[in-house]
């Protein structure tokens, strides 16, 4: 598989264990030397120093009286650490140590030595959480805590002391690991201390852990704790972008330019030229400037009403103009209005030779930038100046591809539109080499086309590498290129950690680029910070707030954490904007179904869309919802409704036999239903021989041998997608092999493990919904048994 050259910036999450000799300085000389040495002696030969540092993942960095020992792989290796040097020191009362644990960004430096080392929030924190802390002591914040709930064996152990000053007023939560042979149950004396001023607290932690062991708490009292713990390299994208003023001048839409040449193949200059003017006002900190796919919607509209305009994307001034080409000739205007009282603020004509067209675009950003009074920095000025190519006709392929690009995040529309995209913009950077944007698109297409599931061979991957990597080359600071390099680490990698690294370069460079908070929302959205995704998801909205896309995945941000009624809220939004576009009915009707187990909407606006559309697709009928009904012929229409070359959800490619297998078996045609299970299993068997490693098809194909009753290999391969990709890391595509894994389980007869599996996944965001579980044929056999139905009752909402 292809890799990357690092970056330029080195901030990454580790796991911090802090380690110190309580009393220390009381000892002489000569004692101090023994009692390090002891300590080095005692913390070398621990097991989980030994994995970490044979695998190359741990930094140990002396502090004369202790260490900092820095894990970059999961946040229970500092507390494996931390209790295997505990468990030694039960030999030696006479060591006394303290330790914090705390996870955050962490820069790899070098020492003066020139050995490695480190700096950051989390050596700065887990230092000033171990000084709280008296002999015994293993302390940590709630942020490490909240993960290790995770794991059952922990919940006993660990025991909240609410919320302490650590430095300049920043508070963090603390809490207390200790079991009954290791550790210090008393609360420190410095904390103690400080909450003799407090009466009847009850930590937030504290519910938690109470809740989570009584096994069904309300998921609220999560996504409280998870907000709390967002506070370190994650809050970076979680405060908010500089608003614009109060008074809202410096906030811009730039709505598409008129073609007025006599050629309409022209429409694909002039929203060149409006893009181009667009995106060098975008590169200024100081301005608030809408999005290109949310004013775009504004192209084909016969009469403008800018008020309403500026109202529906929440700004203040509005750009228009037109642009008009005849042969090497061209002449643009443009004029800046104030829509709140329609007055007209600047306008000016140009006309200019076609090969000034990149000029002419630079000085009306600056013109407009003037007239706005937005603070430029030198290096944002150079940009503005910075023409993307001089070559027009590569310039026309890039604009092209740019529109196909805009239109392609759903499977239809994708499968077709991204390979063009890809296409014309090899012609792009054929005709110009240094066409850095064009680089950056063509290695954002490959990406999609690869994470799509369009094409995930190796190839596929190569080519993203290699358009990103020579973006990177053109122009090293680019914030495009970085913005480039995240996507090619998302989509390609599933490299969260560098992805997130090259966004915090990109932010800078890119302020009013929603692309950045999006991938951001995705990537919280997949490691399970749902809150702080879905602030991202806003933030970028406020960018770019009638984008589908966007709207859309807020919505369905909303729906894995039951927030219903803000679910359906963003679908009535997106109804204001398209008001009959099918897929968005449907979804909206399918909220009943998923909070209330209430099938009717759903199957009313099913049958409003069929009569008025002829074709209806697997998008609108969806299998998974419609088998709910236990309705044969219903049943069948669906099965008509699905792709007969099958479907590709999040990269797996889904056969039509699979659906065909599952309809004939409610169907009770057991023959028919093995011989559809048996034809999906050679194609997905197929796949997975191909990428052995490929968590979705692997899930998928333990499905199809449940249902053929191979239930030894059905377990291995549900378990084994499972561990490739559990829900801690990536809690979207995770979560749909967990849920896989339990349907495993109920149609293998591991009733037991079924019901388990899905205790174990309804106590975060996942899948599951009150209507798959109430109504889903696929768990009839669990139906009665008390555990299952006390599930099915906690999914169901309490707020109506």
């Amino acid at each position: 598989m292809a890799t990357m050259s690092k970056s330029t910036l080195h901030l990454q999450t580790a796991h911090v264990l802090f380690v110190d000799v309580v009393g220390y300085s009381k000892l002489l000389v000569n004692e101090q030397r023994d009692v390090v040495h002891e300590l080095n002696q005692i913390v070398r030969k621990t097991p989980q120093f030994r994995k970490s540092n044979g695998a190359g993942q741990l930094i140990s960095i002396p502090t004369g009286d202790g260490m900092a020992l820095v894990f970059f792989r999961t946040p229970e290796e500092p507390v494996h650490c931390a209790m295997e040097i505990a468990e030694s020191l039960k030999t030696r009362p006479q060591l006394g140590l303290r330790m914090g644990i705390h996870s955050g960004p962490v820069d790899r430096v070098k020492d003066v030595n020139d050995r490695p080392n480190v700096a950051g929030v989390a050596i700065n924190v887990a230092q000033r959480l171990m000084n709280l802390g008296d002999a015994g002591h293993i302390l940590m914040t709630r942020r490490v805590a909240t993960d290790l709930l995770e794991d059952p064996k922990w919940q006993a152990h660990l025991h909240d002391l609410g919320e302490v000053e650590i430095k300049h007023g920043a508070k963090v939560g603390i809490v207390n690991l200790y079991t009954p042979d290791l550790g210090n149950p008393n609360p420190p004396e410095q904390i103690k201390a400080a909450s003799t001023k407090k009466t009847g607290f009850t930590s937030t932690l504290d519910i938690f852990i109470r809740s989570r062991r009584s096994r069904y708490a309300a998921i609220g009292v999560l996504l409280v704790v998870v907000l709390l713990a967002t506070w370190t390299l994650y809050s970076f994208f979680g405060r908010s972008r500089s608003p614009a003023p109060a008074n809202g001048n410096k906030s811009i839409a730039v709505l598409p330019f008129e073609n007025l040449s006599a050629d309409p193949a022209n429409a694909f200059f002039a929203d060149g030229v409006q893009d181009e003017i667009l995106t060098d006002l975008a590169k200024i900190a100081d301005l608030k400037v809408i999005s290109r796919t949310s004013v775009m919607q504004y192209r084909d509209t016969a009469t403008r009403n800018l008020r309403q305009i500026a109202q529906q994307l929440g700004v203040a001034r509005v750009l228009e103009g037109s642009v008009q080409r005849v042969a090497n000739k061209i002449r643009v205007n443009a004029q800046l209005i104030d829509a709140r009282n329609d007055v007209h603020l600047w306008a000016r004509t140009y006309d200019r030779d076609l090969a000034d067209v990149f000029a002419i675009q630079s000085e009306i950003a600056q013109n407009i930038a003037d007239q706005l009074q937005a603070k430029i920095s030198p290096s944002e000025r150079a940009d503005i100046a910075n023409p993307p190519t001089t070559d027009l006709t590569a310039f026309h392929f890039y604009v092209q591809a740019q529109a196909l690009w805009a239109d392609s995040s759903d499977p239809v529309h994708g499968k077709e539109k991204l390979p063009e995209a890809a296409r014309l913009l090899n012609e792009a950077v054929t005709r110009d080499p240094n066409f850095l944007l064009a680089w950056c698109l063509l290695g954002k297409t490959h990406g999609a086309i690869f994470r799509q599931g369009y094409d995930r061979s190796p190839t596929r991957l190569d080519l993203a590498h290699a358009a990103v990597e020579r973006a990177i080359h053109l122009q090293p600071q680019s914030g495009e290129a970085h913005l480039a390099l995240a996507t090619y680490y998302y989509f390609g990698l599933r490299d969260f950690e560098n992805a997130r690294r090259e966004l915090l370069i990109a932010r800078d460079a890119l302020p009013n680029n929603p692309e950045v908070f999006q991938y951001a929302g995705f990537m919280n959205r997949r490691e399970g910070h749902w809150e702080q995704a879905t602030h991202d998801l806003e933030q970028a909205l406020d960018l770019d707030p009638r984008n589908l896309f966007l709207l859309q995945q807020l919505a369905l941000t909303y729906q894995p954490q039951r927030r219903y009624r803000e679910e359906a809220q963003i679908w009535d939004r997106v109804l204001a904007i398209v008001p009959g576009d099918p897929l968005t009915r449907i979804s909206r009707a399918l909220v009943a179904f998923n909070s209330k187990a209430d099938l009717n909407p759903y199957l009313t606006t099913l049958e409003a869309l069929s009569s008025e559309h002829a074709i209806i697709t697997s998008e609108i009928d969806w299998p998974s919802v419609t088998v709910c009904q236990r309705n044969p012929a219903s049943a069948e229409r669906s099965l008509k409704s699905f792709p007969i070359d099958g479907e590709v959800s999040n990269g797996t490619h889904i056969p039509h036999s699979y659906w065909e297998g599952v309809i004939a078996r409610l169907n009770g045609d057991e023959a028919k239903a093995q011989s559809a299970f048996a034809a999906a299993r050679s194609e997905v068997a197929n796949t997975v021989a191909k990428q052995p490693d490929f968590a979705g098809a692997l899930s998928l194909l333990g499905l199809i041998d449940a249902a053929l009753g191979r239930k030894d290999d059905a377990l291995r391969e549900g378990r084994r997608a499972c561990e490739l990709l559990p829900i801690s890391r990536d809690a979207i595509d995770g979560a749909a092999s967990a849920v896989n894994l339990a349907q495993i389980y109920t149609w293998t007869g591991e009733k037991d493990l079924a019901i388990q599996q899905i205790a174990t996944i309804e106590r975060g965001p996942s899948g599951l919904s009150y209507g798959l579980l109430k109504l889903q044929p696929f768990w009839d056999s669990l139906r009665g048994d008390p555990r299952f139905e006390k599930i099915v009752s906690s999914l169901a909402p309490k707020n109506g």
